[in-house]
């Protein structure tokens, strides 16, 4: 079987500093690590690759750490952490597991973890972080409306079980796309699109404060105008749209459809609108090189000053930010 992540080398030393300090590059300066015990030289190896919404890394070392998210940062990360090879002996805040071939482990936002391989062994595993803005997102998606409060999954996630071994065929997917080398496989979208249906698995599979909310809404539960206005914005972003012409789409008055935004959703027609362009405008921005001004007049927006000032609020960064992680 070949390695995972193969051609993604980041670090091989036996000194202890140089995994973290490079798992500090690779998570984008999400988490700080630092050694639980007096760190014993190595071997210790590193290969991951970093991308748009999450990074992946495949650690092999005996290294026992304490990993303490950067809180400082926006969005903030989930973590899924999977055994390949040898046991490690997991912590998030109080509660505690094994981590290995069969049982993973979820770090959600704001939790500390300890990661301590049994017996001091080598081990070898897996590190998948998620941007939380990508997890409300496929929230969005499956609920109808945005979470109100922080999605905080359980810790140990069972991989022997149907959905257990569902996820973990997702990320090997996901692993095998980003090993291969097939020009396709390397498009921003396609990759993308896979973490997508993983972020989907992961909500679906493992209990999380919002399982209930999905389970209520297993049927669409928007009124029938309301479902009627969404469809109309998905299909006309790139087109100018008022208050009055998504009433008109959706069969009711502006009143009614603001109430009914209010109500479902918790915020108004408008600012959905704005808030669905300007989330295709940050996906164009990082899956493509063309000019930024030129991406936000494709999807509607004519006064770049206050798409600035828009952006910002929504994702705590320019649009000209964004280009760097391109």
């Amino acid at each position: 079987m070949s390695p995972l992540l193969r051609e993604h080398l980041i670090t091989r030393s036996e000194t202890p500093a140089d995994l973290l300090n490079a798992t500090a590059r690779l998570f984008d300066g999400a988490v700080t690590t630092s050694p639980l015990d007096t760190p014993s030289n190595g071997p210790h190896e590193l290969r991951g690759i970093t991308a748009h919404d999450f990074a992946i890394g495949y650690f092999t070392s005996p290294l026992a750490v304490r990993v303490t998210p950067t809180q400082t940062r926006s969005p903030a990360s989930y973590f899924l952490n999977i055994g390949i090879h040898g046991t490690l002996t997991a912590s998030r805040n109080n509660r505690r597991t094994t981590l290995d071939e069969t049982t993973a482990g979820i770090i959600n936002p704001t939790d500390t973890q300890e990661l301590r391989p049994l017996h001091n062994q080598q081990t070898h595993f897996l590190g998948l972080r998620i941007d939380a803005t990508l997890i409300n997102q496929e929230l969005t998606t499956l609920t109808g409306h945005p979470p109100a409060s922080t999605v905080r999954f359980d810790f140990p996630l069972d991989l022997t079980s149907p959905k257990g071994r569902t996820l973990r065929l997702l990320v090997h997917s996901l692993l095998e796309q980003l090993d291969s080398q097939d020009p396709l496989f390397q498009r921003a979208e396609l990759q993308r699109s896979q973490l997508r249906c993983l972020v989907t698995a992961l909500l679906l599979a493992q209990p999380h404060t919002h399982t209930d909310q999905l389970h209520n809404n297993r049927q669409p539960t928007h009124p029938h105008p309301l479902r009627k206005a969404l469809a109309f914005i998905e299909a006309n972003l790139t087109d100018h749209i008022s208050l009055d012409t998504i009433a008109t789409a959706a069969h009711c008055s502006p009143r009614t459809l603001n109430s009914a935004f209010r109500n479902q959703l918790g915020l108004s027609p408008m600012s959905y609108v704005r808030n669905r362009r300007l989330d295709r405008i940050r996906e164009d921005i990082l899956t493509s090189t063309d000019p930024v001004g030129t991406i936000a007049y494709r999807w509607g927006i004519t006064h770049l000053g206050r798409f600035a000032a828009q952006y910002r609020d929504r994702f705590a960064e320019l649009p000209s930010d964004t280009t760097t992680h391109r």
